[in-house]
């Protein structure tokens, strides 16, 4: 099954990098009841570096709620965590925590049809210094990278409302590439 598990928006307020005070709207919690879906986003989401975030083939983040285990065994085992309790869903900065679809298996120019509302995926998500910060692990980004599990970007083929608990229909677009191989396609050009 495929489904919405939890929405997300932040809006943008001071975070420290190291020793660095950056904006940041990665800060993303769990919305209760239908949220209206723009061009742009969700209602009252915000982005604070929209060079990186947001505009209209960043409109929304999803990421795989299958990710969050690893990240908070990680934590854990680095001390950064003492507790066993799950990870809350937005940790990533993500506006959708979905189930039952990871980077391998969505591709790119897909269109995602929850409800009334219409999402095409566009790009994987590349992870930041603000990553590292929120997650509490100097190379938490690196760790994204290797494992591949980045989530991916979708922007609004058309507009509606989304909520925790719907499900995902997804139907294909032309199929060329992965979120895993786009990802891995630029971390190679990287690599360079």
């Amino acid at each position: 099954m495929t489904r919405i598990v939890s929405v997300q928006t932040g809006v943008v307020r001071p975070l420290m990098v190291g020793d660095r005070r950056v904006l940041s709207a990665i800060g993303k919690t769990p919305v209760g009841g239908a949220v209206a879906v723009g061009p742009l986003g969700l209602a009252g989401d915000e982005q604070a570096d929209p060079a990186y975030h947001g505009g209209l083939d960043k409109a929304v983040y999803a990421y795989p709620v299958e990710h969050l285990p690893t990240w908070q065994r990680l934590r854990r085992e680095r001390g950064v965590s003492m507790f066993d309790e799950p990870l809350p869903f937005g940790f990533v900065g993500e506006n959708l925590s979905v189930e039952g679809l990871r980077e391998s298996e969505v591709w790119i120019g897909d269109e995602w049809v929850i409800g009334d509302l219409v999402l095409r995926v566009t790009a994987p998500r590349e992870p930041c210094s603000k990553f590292n910060a929120v997650a509490g692990l100097p190379d938490a980004g690196r760790l994204m990278v290797d494992a591949c599990n980045c989530g991916w970007y979708l922007a609004v083929a058309q507009p509606g409302t989304v909520q925790a608990g719907q499900d995902i229909v997804v139907r294909p677009g032309r199929r060329g590439m992965t979120v895993a191989q786009a990802f891995l396609a630029k971390r190679a050009k990287h690599i360079r």
